[in-house]
């Protein structure tokens, strides 16, 4: 079996529509954007179908907290790169990590945790991922991220560094 790509990347260029009077990306778009490229990657990546998964297993995933730093301005026009991965996940809970930066993907322009929670349809009381689930889900779960869950702000520190250290060895101004 080939190895699974953990953090999957795509570009999607800023819509006018999707724009404040300033021209930066709305505030509240930036969950569509994040949202709609993780759902593109499982697709495309693990070959998965949430609304077939959810009505084979009759469970899915709700999402039960979001946690997003605006860093920087994502400006009408300009094409950005959305990174998601697994940081986290137990029995019955997940938390993917997405960020979203510049289309060379050296700077860093908003970055997210979303928790999410495996629930049964339609009750929507918690469950456990099945075997195979937590199988993939091993698979995915990216090493090195020490997620702690009042450690969102840690995270945030820690990649901007990172992406400074990268623009510093290109020669790039910070």
């Amino acid at each position: 079996m080939a190895t699974l790509l953990r953090t999957p990347e795509t570009q999607h260029r800023v819509h006018f529509q999707d724009c404040d009077m300033l021209g930066h990306l709305n505030n509240a778009r930036y969950l569509d954007y994040f949202l709609n490229a993780r759902e593109d990657q499982v697709a495309e990546h693990y070959t998965l179908n949430m609304g077939e998964l959810a009505r084979e297993q009759q469970a899915a995933w709700v999402i039960t907290k979001h946690q997003l730093s605006y860093l920087k301005p994502a400006r009408q026009g300009i094409i950005v790169r959305i990174l998601t991965q697994l940081i986290h996940f137990d029995n019955s809970n997940l938390v993917i990590e997405m960020q979203m930066r510049t289309a060379d993907g050296q700077r860093l322009l908003a970055i997210l945790w979303a928790e999410m929670t495996f629930v049964k349809l339609p009750a929507g009381t918690r469950t456990d991922h099945a075997d195979a689930l937590m199988d993939l889900l091993d698979e995915l779960d990216v090493p090195g991220i020490d997620y702690e869950p009042d450690g969102f702000d840690h995270r945030v520190k820690t990649v901007r560094h990172e992406l400074k250290q990268v623009r510093r060895a290109a020669g790039q101004p910070d």
